[in-house]
């Protein structure tokens, strides 16, 4: 997110700044009101139905409506906790103060809970603060919703549910805010820069994907058993969705229609047509053949690559970054997790972390102009180091956060299905329906 965004937000989320005569709103710039209303509906159009059919074509045909589900629930159960109290966790920036390490640097308040200090005329930048809100719901409604691939086809939909919110509160929040709300974040103050998302969205969810597929344990029969995916012209075709939707994504970070949406358009383009390629070429060179799962894969793995570099890259940077992501997911999706034996059922680590892990380091290298960046940095080996402090704080976060909630959940909710659930297909067993007439 811009930089001069946490100010402008300050004005609205403290208490006790007004001026004793109301100041006049400022005004209203209908171009950036238009653009961030397309955002907001591309970035949603990510999760439903985007990420929806990409993970639904991957499981198995007695799995798809369970997957499917999955994704509505949580753009439900999210937008619901984004009003009531995730926005104000996310970006109350009550008792933040630059270089100060308190409460406030890790999560935000309540102050503005039930968004009570929301009026119709809340401003941020030069658009509607209802808009900013509604396009930073899509952000937190598919970090969750990403999460869901690591442990598809296993785990029961109550528990889903449970944990999903836990971890939104507890997990998402905080981290948002440290990255986004501005001086006094503890990443912010750091320097890390993620324009949209790595740490917060792709290292998150990728690492709390891991900790789930280890904590409910491998899917009966694997990896013996083959598992194909049931149908991927479903994966394409939500891969191309997720592809046009994440122009809201990056484009739509730079919360204006200006000079840094147009270039966060272009090199997000440019990104994920390197890995496609990257993963394509080396799958080739490796297998003997393309695939089309790979290349679905590739796209992915260079739009998050660049999320975070959106902002910062030239085009010649984000080449570099979607090539080298294609390549290291690849690998990690495939010889990593064989060697280590884990069941990520649809690779949200090695797509989603590992690519993210890659963006964030890269976008310390990439923002510098001296390497066709637009970002400030002149010390590149200094801002690398920035980078991978954020990284590891994140990893290590969600890591811990993550492994206490699901225990905790499991002491409640049993997390995981029967055997005989497992083996019938969650669409019958927890939804009494069935994706196909088979």
């Amino acid at each position: 997110m811009v930089r001069a965004l946490p100010l402008l937000l300050s004005t609205l989320l403290l208490p006790g700044l007004a001026l004793a005569s109301p100041a006049a709103p400022p005004p209203i710039d209908s171009g950036d009101t238009a653009w961030m209303l397309t955002a907001t509906a591309l970035v949603l159009f990510m999760v439903i139905p985007g990420l929806a059919l990409f993970y639904g074509g991957m499981v198995r045909s007695k799995n798809i409506l369970s997957v499917l589900m999955q994704c509505f629930a949580i753009t439900g159960v999210i937008s619901v906790a984004w009003v009531v109290f995730g926005y104000s966790l996310a970006f109350d920036t009550t008792g933040m103060e630059a270089g100060t390490v308190n409460l406030a640097s890790f999560v935000g308040g309540l102050e503005n809970a039930f968004l009570r200090n929301l009026t119709k005329e809340s401003v941020v930048g030069a658009f509607p603060e209802s808009v900013f809100i509604t396009f930073q719901m899509t952000f937190a409604i598919i970090t969750p919703a990403l999460i869901v691939g690591a442990f598809a086809e296993r785990m029961r939909f109550s528990a889903m549910l449970v944990f999903m919110l836990l971890w939104f509160a507890l997990v998402y929040a905080p981290i948002a805010h440290m990255v986004w709300a501005g001086d006094g974040g503890l990443m912010w103050d750091w320097g890390v820069l993620d324009f949209a998302g790595g740490t917060v969205v792709h290292i998150n969810a990728g690492v709390a994907g891991l900790v789930a597929a280890l904590v409910l344990g491998k899917r009966q029969g694997y990896p013996v058993t083959p598992m194909p995916p049931h149908n991927l012209a479903y994966t394409l075709v939500g891969a191309a969705m997720l592809w046009v939707g994440w122009f809201g994504f990056n484009a739509g970070s730079a919360v204006a229609a200006d000079e840094t949406a147009g270039m966060a358009m272009l090199v997000t383009q440019v990104a994920t047509a390197a890995a496609a390629l990257g993963w394509m070429t080396v799958e080739w060179i490796t297998h003997g053949k393309p695939s089309a799962l790979g290349i679905a894969s590739g796209v992915v793995a260079g739009l998050v690559a660049i999320t975070p570099a959106a902002g910062t890259a030239g085009p010649v940077g984000a080449i570099a970054i979607g090539f080298i992501s294609g390549v290291a997911c690849f690998f990690c999706a495939t010889s990593l997790k064989r060697r280590l034996g884990y069941d990520d059922s649809l690779d949200v680590f090695g797509v989603h972390a590992m690519g993210g892990i890659v963006g964030a380091l890269l976008t310390g290298i990439f923002a510098a102009p001296a390497l066709g960046g637009f970002g400030t940095v002149t010390d590149i080996p200094a801002q690398v180091w920035v980078q991978a402090k954020g990284v590891g704080f994140t990893i290590a976060y969600t890591t811990v956060v993550t492994y206490v909630l699901l225990k905790l959940v499991g002491l409640v909710i049993r997390l995981r299905v029967d055997e005989d659930q497992e083996a019938e297909g969650l669409d019958l067993a927890l939804h009494n329906e069935r994706g196909y007439n088979l």
